[in-house]
């Protein structure tokens, strides 16, 4: 079956889930531009799209394979760093432009099962299933949600005045940057949800039967990592080791930085569950729009961060083919100018300030913040 054929005859997927009642919504007509715009874009879905994401993953392997050998002759300086560029380079795209936006769907219209949410399993700590069901159906139903959204601060760090402040906070710079370098790993133990075990919105025997899965992909990943291919390196087993775990720092510090940048600049906006009670498919394009940032460089640049570099268009479409994002942003950015509505932009070192300006900001008490910015000090979120 071709690419055109699969594109034309699947089922379109449905939107993400959002109350219906545009008609008497004052986003509605917003809402109506943004479903057509969809529309479009999934009508023309077609043989390129298909040939992108396989080109990806032929590079992807490409790259990885070419980094497993340079490591496993890594005793001569010149293979390590090239092993250890290409292995990470590697892992950042399996994860950010394969594993994320596959296990999204975006690319199920294939009908290729190579391709597919629900076979494609990542190079990454956390199971897919587990990523499944906290991220994509937790974090874009409810995004920037208070009480709604774990991903609002991952339950441990405190990015806007409607949480509760605890003395912890004050810590949070410092384990904020602790998390970037280990942060499949944070990320691993985040989608086990103890915190709701502890709020007894999960059972413990789902707990145990998560953990057990973590487990398990712990092992293979760690296995794969740190033990195999650095045993098959041989001579070269200690650097190949050293060379491994540099990549998985790289990949995972990369990944904290565009996550981080496009969901905590101070511009973006958080909301209460009051604000969404009732909420139409307008007003949830509205928080998309409102509870998101997009950052700013060239092609390579949204590659590697998975295009998620445009996150405001993902979370307005984010069962859309990545690469369309970029086509559609000019077109996003024109409707929100038409409608009064911010559209957070800026180059990655304005938007990592911002984000680290809000970490900072809630560290502290909304009081103590409030003297020490003045008394004109405003804040989003």
């Amino acid at each position: 079956m071709t690419a055109e054929a699969t594109a034309a005859d699947a089922p379109v997927p449905a939107p993400v889930p959002a109350p219906a009642g545009i008609e008497a919504d004052p986003a509605g007509e917003l809402a109506r531009e943004l479903d057509q715009l969809r529309a479009e874009v999934i009508a023309a879905r077609g043989a390129d799209d298909a040939l992108y994401i396989r080109t990806v993953i032929a590079a992807q392997r490409g790259l990885e394979a070419g980094g497993r050998l340079a490591l496993a002759v890594s005793l001569f300086p010149p293979a390590w760093c090239a092993g250890t560029a290409m292995l990470a380079t590697a892992k950042t795209l399996e994860n950010m432009e394969l594993g994320h936006n596959i296990l999204h769907g975006q690319w199920d219209w294939m009908g290729d099962p190579a391709v597919h949410s629900t076979t494609w399993e990542w190079d990454f700590l956390t199971p897919a299933d587990a990523w499944k069901h906290t991220h994509n159906h937790l974090h874009h139903a409810y995004t920037n949600v208070e009480g709604r959204d774990r991903d609002l601060g991952y339950t441990i760090l405190r990015m806007s005045s409607g949480q509760p402040w605890r003395p912890v906070h004050l810590f949070q710079p410092l384990y904020a940057a602790l998390l970037a370098p280990v942060f499949e790993w944070g990320i691993a133990l985040y989608d086990l949800e103890a915190d709701a075990v502890l709020g007894r919105r999960k059972s413990v025997r789902a707990f145990a039967g998560d953990l057990g899965g973590l487990l398990r992909k712990a092992f293979r990943q760690a296995a794969k990592d740190y033990v195999l291919f650095p045993l098959l390196a041989g001579p070269s087993a200690l650097p190949c080791l050293l060379g491994t775990l540099t990549a998985n720092g790289l990949r995972n510090v990369w990944a904290h930085t565009i996550i981080f940048c496009g969901h905590f600049p101070g511009e973006v906006r958080t909301f209460s569950e009051r604000e969404v009670e009732g909420e139409s498919r307008g007003q949830w394009y509205l928080r998309q729009i409102e509870g998101s940032a997009d950052i700013e460089g060239g092609p390579l640049f949204h590659l590697l961060s998975g295009n998620l570099s445009h996150q405001i268009e993902h979370h307005l479409f984010p069962d859309l083919p990545s690469r369309r994002y970029a086509e559609i942003a000019p077109r996003v950015r024109d409707i929100c100018a038409r409608h009064g509505l911010p559209y957070v932009t800026g180059p990655l070192w304005r938007q990592y300030a911002s984000m680290w300006g809000r970490v900072l900001r809630h560290a502290l008490p909304d009081r103590a913040y409030a003297f020490t910015a003045g008394p004109d000090a405003t804040e989003v979120g």
